[in-house]
């Protein structure tokens, strides 16, 4: 069941959520092209930064957890408005952090909120948009990612650059003060999945998604995805710098040119699947994304035009997975339980960032010159795991879907 919005409504009402989740989404992609700043400040090695980068999505993991006993027992609009608050704070606790291990707990405060974050805006699509446009939806919602690459990442880096790394926290931080009173002002209010039958005890929904094997496969699938792009993606901007030859100047024209096109590939994935159908539109683009993949792991020197190629054709590709492969496990979720499943799947997605980001961190060295060492290795488990979420996606059952 659904709210139905009118067309006005449900414009404000996605480019708002998309507001909030490019808050979330700069905070976290920030980290990756900061690497080689904040490996030298504070003159730590690839497993250090990886555990920097996988602080955040454990954190997120645990909080997903803890989420799922309560987050269908409240209002969608306050909840989220409220942990979107509390993510702002421990933003900007990331960018007054004296040293490495306070800016681990800072960022595993912001991981905290923003797994919940995170779960809640994909649950308000699925709650508010029919499923013949959800697809659609969660494209317009996923042009956070590009507009982040596109102007969020290139303005934190140059305030890296002039004023330290702290300031691209900082302006984090202002710009989610921002989106929460729009937030206050845009978002409707949805109620249609409380219920007043009281449950038998805090865990009674999360023991009901679980006995679900539907949603069992669901989440299998969610942790295939997530795991395949994160083994490659915390690393590019520190192997372009350090094996490509690509100066540090030049990252925010990568990060430039590849959110300028996933955020027209963004909006034209999400349509093919709503038109074409999800499964078989994620197939393809992940079948066509393993190519970037494994070019983009085996580079070596080359000019920045080569480069932005590369770099811009694994940006569309493995971030237009998410449009179609989001749909189909928003959907698969029962819509009584579509928060505690979101969650978890949250909790689940977040272990596996974290996992794939550790792992790959294990998987590489930086040699006496400081090149990456042993980049198409982790190319190859990337797109193993590629390929067993493409064979798992036809095992899932949408709720929702016309027969």
């Amino acid at each position: 069941m659904t709210t139905e919005l009118s067309p006005r409504v449900e414009r404000f009402f996605l480019l708002t959520l998309a507001g909030i989740q490019f808050s979330h989404v700069l905070d976290f992609m920030i980290m990756m092209p900061l690497g080689p700043v904040l490996m030298a400040a504070f003159g730590i090695g690839t497993p250090e930064f990886g555990l920097l980068v996988a602080s955040y999505s454990f954190s997120a993991a645990a909080s997903g957890v803890l989420a799922a006993t309560f987050i269908d027992l409240f209002e969608r609009k306050r909840m989220l408005l409220v942990v979107f608050g509390l993510f702002a704070l421990a933003t900007l606790a990331c960018g007054l952090a004296p040293g490495y291990s306070t800016l681990i707990l800072a960022r595993g405060l912001a991981g905290v909120f923003g797994g919940i974050m995170g779960a809640l805006v994909q649950t308000m699509i699925a709650d508010a948009i029919p499923f013949s446009r959800r697809a659609r939806a969660s494209g317009v919602v996923s042009s956070a990612f590009s507009i982040s690459t596109i102007a969020g990442v290139p303005l934190s880096l140059w305030l890296a650059n002039q004023f330290g790394w702290r300031a691209a926290f900082v302006l984090i931080a202002a710009l989610s003060v921002v989106f929460l009173v729009i937030g206050l002002r845009f978002l409707p209010e949805l109620r249609q999945h409380l219920s007043e039958k009281k449950r038998a005890h805090l865990l009674s929904a999360t023991f009901s998604v679980l006995a679900d094997a539907n949603h069992l496969r669901a989440l299998l699938f969610s942790a295939l995805i997530i795991f395949s792009g994160f083994t490659v993606i915390p690393y590019i901007t520190v192997y372009a710098v350090n094996n490509v030859g690509i100066a540090l100047t030049d990252i925010p024209i990568i990060y430039l040119v590849g959110g300028s096109a996933t955020f027209i590939s963004a909006r034209l994935i999400g349509r093919w699947a709503d038109k074409y159908g999800k499964v078989e539109v994620y197939r393809w683009v992940a079948l066509l994304a393993m190519v970037p993949v494994l070019v983009l792991t085996h580079a070596g020197k080359m000019p920045l035009w080569n480069w932005l190629i590369i770099s811009a054709s694994f940006f569309v590709l493995t971030s237009g997975r998410m449009i179609p492969s989001m749909a189909i496990i928003a959907s698969s979720a029962q819509p009584m339980l579509r928060g505690t499943f979101m969650s978890l799947n949250s909790t689940v997605q977040s272990l596996a960032m974290g996992l794939a980001t550790t792992l790959a961190g294990f998987l590489i060295t930086l040699d006496e010159s400081g090149r990456i060492v042993g980049f198409p290795l982790v190319g190859y488990v990337a797109v193993a795991a590629n390929l067993l979420a493409m064979w798992f996606v036809s095992r899932i059952v949408m709720h929702g879907k016309k027969p």
